[in-house]
């Protein structure tokens, strides 16, 4: 895939690139629904979630972020836990990764939606995560 450097995210209002959207993938059905719970904390509650399912492997980001609030809630998905963000503030990012920790759920790997990934298909992008992640760790 593209080895591009890291960038730190700040604390800004700004937006960050794509639609607003968390994309969450993985996760089972009671995991989901606790995820879905952040979403009435009030500083986060206008974030559309949109969820995996096993046909959604092949289904490019870009098309995946534009789908209704609660799509594929009832779905399986057998892919990495992963929770891709697109268009919140890094404000709201961090306020995310905050009440996700909350929930004591198993660590995902997180990403943010770019230029480059939207073009990806969701599995080729929690590849890429993956692949990031056990680099970091060696």
């Amino acid at each position: 895939m593209s080895h591009t450097k890291l960038k730190r995210v700040g604390d800004s209002k700004k937006r960050m690139y794509g639609p607003r959207c968390m994309l969450v993938c993985g996760f089972s059905s009671d995991e989901r629904r606790t995820i879905l719970s952040m979403t009435k904390n009030k500083k986060l509650k206008d974030i559309p979630v949109v969820f995996t399912a096993i046909k959604d492997r092949l289904e490019l980001m870009k098309n995946m972020l534009t789908r209704e609030h609660q799509t594929g809630l009832d779905g399986d998905c057998e892919l990495e836990r992963a929770i891709i963000m697109s268009g919140l503030t890094e404000k709201e990012l961090h306020q995310t990764m905050a009440a996700y920790k909350k929930l004591k759920l198993p660590k995902p790997l997180w990403a943010t939606l770019t230029p480059t990934s939207e073009k990806w298909t969701v599995e080729a992008l929690i590849a890429e995560l993956s692949n990031e992640r056990l680099s970091f760790e060696k």
